[in-house]
């Protein structure tokens, strides 16, 4: 493990106090501006626009629940509004006095029917209970991804709507649920405003966070970093529902009276409109979309009063409401499509906030000192073999390497490269043989696993975290890798990493806006950050000029010395792999037709064959250049 020096360590505490400080800067630009509207409005606005108001402040808490989730993963959620009905229907419950449960609902057991709490024990109740359920319903969810995962949370979201209907006993089925104590007024709401919009901001920011926003922007290349994708999405899930039935509960303490159709479609509609025009990447997207939706929907209420009103009597018009909030949409998706914050947060597009908080940005940091692997061990690949359908990718390849060696693996397009390097990172499940890591099999691994074990990849088509800046590409994986650092020197590490591949400077730049060669630099500082004992680079000269090629070679050899890894490099740029490689490995229709020293693998037969075909490789003569020159 590299070790961070006294200065390092020092700036890298300094960068701490910046990240928190962030946090609450973030949290505080969103939350100030909206407590002092609510608290004007609690003194002066009459009993409905007040109402108006708390509403608004608890569909914010349920759009950040939705944010939590959706916003991290990536994964849209059509069920988090029956987290809240479930809340809803149990602190409702909780709270009745005894006297309406005989007339509303007799049928409840005695040992509920007796039962009358207050406010808030109900509600912790509720918020337990919920949490519970959705951790357990999440387990499966969890394994899903993308259309499937969102069509997974509209089941939820119709199963549980038809749970609480049928249990009328409980909930008096369809009709609405009556006297409830009305006890959430607008300081109440905003207080748990405030708690939801800290708490947003801190899972968003931390390393779990971190590592979700990594996978969301890209899930092979999160396992490949050693990001457990089952794990962080079910914490993400757990965590968003805890926030949703905090919405949940207090709009029933809200209401008062209201049926399972509060929790249903028009609600999922409403939140899932307010997510996508602030943006649902970001917390203050939530947050700002919460607030022009709910602006949108009071101003389309009134005109379809006024219209029906004045212009129609029989029939009435309705639906404009649906009709602006749809409209709404398609115009975010032209002219916006990541929403109107898009992935930034508020503090990052006003940088003066540093200055309103004293702070200063964070200083850069001396390049780590990255102590040397030791040398025994090896990375073992034993008739390895893939088959897709028919199609044998691989077929019963061997190949060994070692720490502080390099060994070449080239063949003709389609041989089976980038495949064999699929299957030792756990990417692909193996046909047959094995892989064996310092003396262990890890076939059956998982990528995020083997990662962990410190093997280290990158990829034939470069694949960062395009929206992540680059100082958190390198974070997410020195995250996920389970490196036991405190923030600041996390912090400081990555920077060094960049440091170390001469790409400090830019840092907080977001990677996809990188050229290509930096962009390569940075995914190769990204796979360091693993402390790989062994790395597998994946064509890492392709697009690049003679130049940038003399520059990688450079690179990886100093990576080579001063660290001890073994490199297994796939590379179609001949010249670089003859002088960069100790060994030469050859693979062609799946299998190893050669290997050996640089100089042996050029002028042997088989491999002018793969390359050239047999006519081309028959009329070749002794005094030609060897391949690669």
């Amino acid at each position: 493990m590299s070790h961070i020096d006294g200065q390092t360590g020092k700036s890298g505490r300094g960068t701490a106090g910046f990240v928190a400080s962030g946090t609450l800067a973030g949290s505080a630009l969103l939350f100030v501006p909206i407590a002092i509207f609510s608290l004007v409005a609690w003194q002066t606005f009459g009993s409905a626009p007040q109402g108006t108001v708390t509403h608004f402040l608890i569909i914010t808490i349920a759009v950040l629940g939705f944010s939590v989730f959706t916003g991290n993963t990536g994964v849209v959620s059509f069920g988090h509004a029956a987290f809240m009905g479930l809340a809803a229907h149990i602190t409702g419950v909780l709270t009745m006095p005894v006297a309406q449960k005989g007339v509303f609902l007799p049928d409840l057991p005695p040992w509920l029917a007796g039962v009358e709490m207050n406010f808030l024990l109900a509600g912790l109740i509720a918020l337990v209970i919920v949490t519970v359920i959705a951790f357990v319903i999440g387990i499966p969810i969890a394994r899903l991804g993308g259309a499937s995962a969102s069509i997974a949370t509209l089941g939820l979201l119709i199963i549980v709507y038809g749970v609480i209907v049928g249990a009328r006993d409980y909930t008096r089925g369809s009709q609405a649920l009556i006297g409830v104590p009305k006890t959430v007024d607008i300081p109440v709401a905003l207080i748990f405003l405030g708690v939801a919009i800290l708490l947003a901001r801190i899972f968003r920011d931390s390393l779990p966070g971190l590592e979700l926003r990594a996978m969301r922007e890209d899930e092979p290349a999160a396992r490949a970093i050693g990001v457990n994708v089952q794990g962080r999405r079910l914490l993400a899930w757990t965590v968003s529902a805890a926030i949703a039935a905090l919405a949940g509960v207090l709009l029933a303490h809200f209401l008062g009276v209201y049926s399972p159709k509060e929790f249903y479609f028009q609600i999922t509609f409403a939140i899932l409109v307010m997510l996508i025009a602030g943006g649902m990447t970001s917390v203050s997207g939530a947050v700002v979309g919460a607030v022009l939706v709910t602006v949108l929907i009071d101003v389309l209420r009134g005109v379809e009063e006024n219209i029906n009103a004045n212009w129609f009597s029989e029939p009435t018009v309705f639906g404009l409401t649906d009709i602006g909030l749809s409209l709404a949409i398609l115009a975010v998706l032209f002219w916006r499509r990541d929403g109107l914050f898009g992935f930034w947060e508020i503090e990052e597009l006003w940088g003066g906030w540093r200055r309103w908080f004293g702070l200063r940005a964070p200083s850069e940091v001396a390049p780590s000192q990255a102590s040397r692997i030791d040398q025994g061990g090896a990375l073992k690949i034993e008739n390895v073999a893939k088959a897709f359908g028919g199609l044998r990718a691989v077929d019963g390849a061997n190949l060994e390497l070692r720490p502080g060696e390099i060994v070449g693996l080239i063949g003709p397009n389609g041989s089976g490269k980038t495949t064999l390097l699929g299957c030792i990172s756990g990417a692909l499940d193996l046909t047959a043989g094995k892989v064996v890591l310092d003396g262990t099999d890890i076939s059956d691994l998982p990528a995020h696993r083997i990662a962990r074990r410190r093997v280290g990849r990158t990829f034939q088509n470069i694949r960062l975290f395009a929206h992540l800046t680059v100082i958190e590409n390198v974070k997410a994986a020195l995250a996920a890798s389970g490196t036991r650092l405190a923030p600041g020197a996390m912090d400081a590490r990555a920077r060094a990493l960049l440091n170390e591949l001469g790409i400090a400077s830019y840092a907080p730049r977001r990677a996809g806006t990188l050229a290509y060669g930096l962009q390569r630099r940075l995914e190769i500082a990204r796979a360091l950050a693993l402390e790989p004992r062994y790395l597998l680079l994946d064509e890492p000269a392709a697009g690049m000029n003679e130049t940038e090629s003399d520059e990688l070679l450079g690179i990886l050899g100093h990576l080579r010395e001063s660290r001890g890894l073994g490199l297994l490099v796939v590379d179609h740029d001949l010249r670089l792999i003859m002088r960069l490689c100790d060994r030469v490995v050859v693979l062609n229709r799946g299998q190893v037709i050669a290997e050996g020293v640089p100089g042996e693998v050029q002028a042997n037969p088989d491999v002018i064959e793969a390359y050239l075909g047999k006519r081309r490789a028959a009329t070749r003569t002794t005094s030609a250049p060897p391949l690669g020159d």
